[in-house]
């Protein structure tokens, strides 16, 4: 058998390079008494038209989304019909669903870009040793929000009124954005930063992975993609790319995982699988 010769690695940025949003989203499941993975279904749930989707798409400014990401999140009525049918998907005992809620979409928002700053040392290092081989293409591959420009906030009179004083700068400390979503530093790793609100695509649309290929002179079985959600992964699979699922607490396996792939040691001096939570 032929072994395939891989052109590039393809990395997703939060959940993989920088820390999981997600973890933001169970600290506020827990504090607020709400089902685990009660928020994510709502949001995944939503489909392509969601206040989330729109947004990383660049086509929902930054308060009209949070206004409508509130909506969403509060409506408790396909909220609760929806996490029962995860439940029965999972088959899983459904936990008391909620009988009323008031999700605050900046609040949440803003916790889960803050938590997205840290980045992941393990997987900052593999980038550097990759890069250093000079064999591969290394590309991230993001649902962002990057479009941070005179029009981003889309305040009206309403939004004033209930945040009065907010500036674009103050939003954005508030976010925790020094110099956009994703860090100059973090931009700087990749040969290319293929961008979900700069094109206007995201992740798991098949177009969005072919976008990326085609932008860097590859075809999708010469790639392998990290990604920490299921979903994405299922897509570059449909496409013939190698995939490595990259959950919280698994780094190290997944990175001496896309090691053997490359043929190449990512993990000589990280810390044991047991170090690893307190990173991520």
């Amino acid at each position: 058998m032929t072994q395939t010769v891989f052109k590039a690695v393809l990395f997703d940025i939060g959940g993989v390079v920088v820390q999981s949003p997600l973890l933001a989203v169970r600290e506020y499941e827990i504090e607020r008494g709400i089902p685990h993975n009660y928020v994510n279904c709502m949001i995944t749930a939503r489909g392509s038209q969601g206040a989330w989707q729109k947004f990383e798409r660049g086509q929902l400014p930054l308060f009209p989304f949070y206004e409508q990401f509130s909506q969403e999140l509060s409506d408790i009525h396909n909220g609760n019909k929806w996490y029962v049918e995860y439940c029965e998907r999972k088959n899983i005992a459904c936990p008391e669903l909620p009988q009323g809620l008031h999700i605050d979409g900046r609040e949440l928002f803003g916790r889960m870009m803050r938590t997205a700053q840290k980045v992941n040392e393990y997987v900052y290092e593999a980038i550097l040793r990759i890069k250093a081989a000079k064999r591969w293409r290394v590309i991230a591959l993001t649902n962002n929000y990057s479009k941070i420009d005179a029009t981003f906030l889309g305040l009206d009179a309403r939004h004033l009124e209930r945040y009065p004083g907010v500036t674009l700068q103050s939003e954005l400390e508030f976010l925790g954005w020094e110099g956009g979503a994703v860090p100059s530093y973090i931009h700087e790793l990749f040969d290319d930063f293929v961008d979900s609100s700069e094109v206007g695509m995201r992740k798991p649309e098949h177009r969005f992975y072919l976008l990326a290929c085609a932008r860097n002179d590859i075809q999708p079985q010469e790639a392998i993609f990290l990604d920490d959600l299921g979903l994405n992964l299922k897509t570059a699979k449909e496409l013939g790319m190698e995939t490595i699922h990259v959950p919280i607490g698994g780094t190290v396996y997944a990175l001496k995982t896309l090691g053997d792939k490359l043929g190449i040691n990512l993990i000589d001096g990280l810390e044991t699988e047991a170090g690893m939570p307190s990173k991520l």
